[in-house]
């Protein structure tokens, strides 16, 4: 099986280090949705070195604290699955009380069309608020 997060960015780069990234999915009815992923092709947390783990941990709450100062969301949601992609990541999401499927998750039902909250800067945004974090 080909890793597709160990062979693409898997969206618009916020951040990069020699561990991980911080991207930007491209959703058009989420577009503010994040995803921290770890360079190296590993499924679990566990799998990390104690230090790795807390690097990762600091980067997804760094970018949670970028969505929150930048979109002043209703509530961050944080996710680590990988049963689809066995590739060590987080999603890090903003939503909305007027968002397509709030309250359920994302991958739920929808409950209405909902607002996508976005902005033509908004990658700029996220990035500076990631660097002053």
């Amino acid at each position: 099986m080909q890793c597709e997060l160990c062979h693409q960015d898997g969206g618009d780069i916020l951040y990069r280090d020699d561990k991980l990234r911080v991207i930007l999915v491209a959703d058009a009815d989420y577009p503010a949705f994040c995803r921290v992923i770890w360079h190296a092709h590993v499924k679990e947390m566990t799998d990390l070195a104690p230090a790795d783990r807390a690097h990762v941990l600091d980067w997804v709450l760094r970018t949670e604290q970028a969505l929150r100062t930048v979109l002043n969301p209703d509530k961050i949601n944080l996710a680590s699955f990988g049963n689809m992609v066995p590739h060590l990541h987080w999603h890090v999401i903003p939503r909305f009380a007027d968002d397509k499927h709030f309250p359920n998750p994302l991958w739920g039902a929808a409950m209405r069309d909902g607002v996508a909250h976005g902005t033509p800067t908004l990658a700029a945004q996220l990035r500076h608020a990631l660097q002053a974090g």
